[in-house]
């Protein structure tokens, strides 16, 4: 992927939980689309091939909602989500199968806040301290690790503290590393500066790319500025860009707006450029063909 990433922008998919709602499944427990790892591996494949077929090189895997202690609670054993972490890499390089042309696998490393389930993936600065962020991320990281995925996505990333306790375990391991925080603005969801929180990239070699993800789009332009200045290729995956109409209780906007706005992302440096929630193979379909012409 570095290689490619050299020569041209390379296509994301959008979102996991987004492609399995739309093919029909219920993702209102706490493990989200994890759960499906267990119950239904098929429909996380045909997801992944979806994405691909759509236009997508690369697929983020499943895995953003497994944590060891995340399914202990649900009742499912260390060896068990063992399993299933790896499983999600393999279901990912299994639709790669199916389609020609290269296709890479990114194996989803989410944060902390996200075995919660109680939405601090936004908001960040969970009250625990740096060791115990390095202590819940290392196991799940050295699971997916042993199953090779291209690279680790470390992505939603709310606040420096984490990504530092993240790159932490990564240091050194020789396993390339996306990092991509969660803002708001012009800020992380935690608040540090744009500049602060790619700066904790630098100087490690895993690291192959830094940007933004699960945020407006009209966002991403300035983050895509300032990560730039890394040096580092630029990686960027908004949410649609629709809103949530509480009082109608749907969603509103265009869903594939978002596309548009990539080639403006593109110029300014980004190299790997997706979708996340409400970006279904659809969305990526029109992102592709945008970003071919």
């Amino acid at each position: 992927m570095t290689n490619a990433l050299a020569q041209r922008v390379v296509v994301l998919d959008g979102g996991m939980s987004t492609a399995l709602e739309l093919a029909g499944h219920d993702l209102s427990d706490s493990l989200w689309s994890g759960r499906l790892l267990l119950t239904d591996p098929d429909a996380v494949r045909d997801a992944h091939l979806a994405f691909y077929r759509a236009g997508a090189e690369v697929a983020i895997t499943a895995s953003y909602q497994v944590t060891y202690p995340g399914f202990a609670r649900a009742g499912i054993s260390a060896d068990e989500t063992a399993r299933l972490l790896k499983a999600s890499v393999g279901l990912a390089r299994s639709a790669a199968s199916e389609v020609d042309g290269p296709r890479w696998v990114a194996a989803s490393v989410g944060p902390y806040g996200a075995m919660l389930a109680d939405g601090s993936e936004y908001r960040g600065r969970y009250g625990l301290s740096q060791q115990e962020l390095v202590d819940f991320h290392r196991p799940r990281i050295e699971t997916l690790a042993e199953a090779s995925p291209d690279v680790l996505a470390v992505e939603t990333i709310p606040d420096v503290d984490e990504a530092t306790a993240v790159l932490e375990v990564v240091r050194g391991s020789g396993v390339p590393v996306w990092l991509s925080y969660s803002i708001r603005g012009d800020r992380t969801c935690a608040g540090q500066s744009l500049e602060e929180a790619f700066a904790v990239a630098e100087g490690i070699d895993e690291v192959i790319a830094v940007g933004v993800n699960c945020c407006p789009p009209e966002d991403v332009a300035h983050a895509v500025d300032v990560a730039g200045k890394t040096g580092l290729p630029v990686v960027v995956y908004p949410n649609s860009g629709e809103e949530w109409d509480a009082g109608e209780r749907a969603w509103t906007g265009d869903g594939t707006g978002f596309a548009a706005l990539a080639g403006e992302w593109t110029g300014r440096g980004a190299r790997l450029v997706g979708g996340c929630c409400r970006t279904g193979p659809d969305a990526i379909e029109v992102l592709a063909k945008a970003l071919a012409a």
